[in-house]
């Protein structure tokens, strides 16, 4: 079998590799001074799936802003000042450090792509095809996980990202899909015809898989590389729980939904995770912490018999039974790149 490829960093005798290591860092200092003018009101529990393809370009924009702010991080000695990042949704990567004075003038890359935390999919759909020749050394695939403040509402919160070489992303997703893969008919990758960093719009820079009725190439979450990121990711604690709790409550209300079948999947629920509902209850009594049952219940009791007005109040009922213990993985521990 090929053997499966490496990641190959920037020479560290590269003139420009102290500003990627930087950049690197400022990549993982962005959530914490991310901020966004986008507040989110009045969503019903089933459109909340819909947020990334609602948010997502605003988000990536809100990035780009933080990164850029985030200078004196990056650029702590001005060597760069004609520099900054800008984002060309409609050329590869979208995010580019370039020249102010000459567009041309690109020292490294971010393909940036957003992952809203609770969307029923446990791992991002997105898809990646950019060709490994269209990747620099020092160009970075970085994904951020989100959710909004208070669950259901509020502005968007950024959590620590996945970080990973670009290049490494796209040739390990070609190697998954031909020797990794079992196919009914071909494992062909069919590589693009133009391959150098940085393309125009109109340079052919995607590959493409000979057979894929599904549209499943490309799709980085399924080859194995954020397997651990999005584990991490999904213990993630929003208001006190972790997204996978919020995740699987919100998956059970859909339009066809009845009270019936929501009252039996939460008792499923209540049971896969080890406590039956008069044990939630008692532990509710007894003051113990992380009943992720019982704060999800009380959430979909407010949302179902109130108006919309009253779910940006939820976090209030939450924050009472919020986890004082237990610290989730750092996301960012779980990926080659993190500082």
């Amino acid at each position: 079998m090929t053997a499966a490829p490496s990641r190959k960093v920037p020479d560290r005798d590269w003139e420009h590799y102290r500003l990627f290591a930087k950049v690197r860092e400022a990549v993982f200092a962005v959530p914490g001074n991310f901020r966004s003018e986008v507040v989110i009101r009045g969503v019903q529990v089933t459109d909340l799936f819909n947020l990334n393809a609602l948010l997502g370009a605003a988000i990536e924009a809100g990035v780009v802003s933080t990164l850029n702010s985030l200078r004196p991080l990056w650029d702590g000695d001005e060597r760069y000042a004609m520099y900054s990042f800008v984002r060309q949704p409609q050329t590869f990567p979208d995010v580019r450090l370039q020249n102010s004075a000459d567009p041309a003038d690109v020292l490294l890359g971010i393909e940036l792509k957003g992952w809203y935390l609770l969307a029923k999919e446990k791992k991002p759909s997105f898809r990646f095809l950019a060709t490994p020749q269209a990747c620099s050394r020092a160009d970075l695939f970085v994904v951020y996980p989100w959710h909004l403040g208070e669950v259901i509402s509020g502005v968007p919160r950024l959590v620590e990202p996945y970080a990973e070489l670009a290049r490494y992303v796209a040739e390990y997703r070609n190697h998954h899909w031909e020797h990794l893969m079992a196919h009914r008919k071909s494992s062909r990758v069919i590589p693009a015809a133009a391959g150098q960093p940085y393309p125009s719009k109109t340079d052919e820079i995607l590959d493409r898989a000979e057979d894929d009725a599904g549209r499943n190439f490309g799709r980085i979450a399924r080859t194995g590389l954020m397997d651990a990121f999005c584990e991490a990711a999904g213990a993630r604690l929003v208001a006190g729980i972790p997204a996978r709790y919020w995740r699987r409550f919100f998956k059970m209300f859909t339009e066809t939904a009845t009270n019936e079948t929501v009252e039996a999947m939460l008792t499923r629920f209540a049971q896969d995770v080890g406590r039956t509902w008069k044990g939630c209850f008692r532990r509710v009594a007894a003051g113990v912490p992380e009943v992720p049952v019982y704060a999800l219940t009380r959430l979909w009791i407010r949302s179902t018999s109130s108006s919309t007005d009253s779910h940006s109040n939820t976090s209030a009922a939450i924050a009472a039974r919020r986890s004082a213990s237990g610290t989730p993985a750092r996301i960012g521990a779980m990926c080659s790149l993190a500082p």
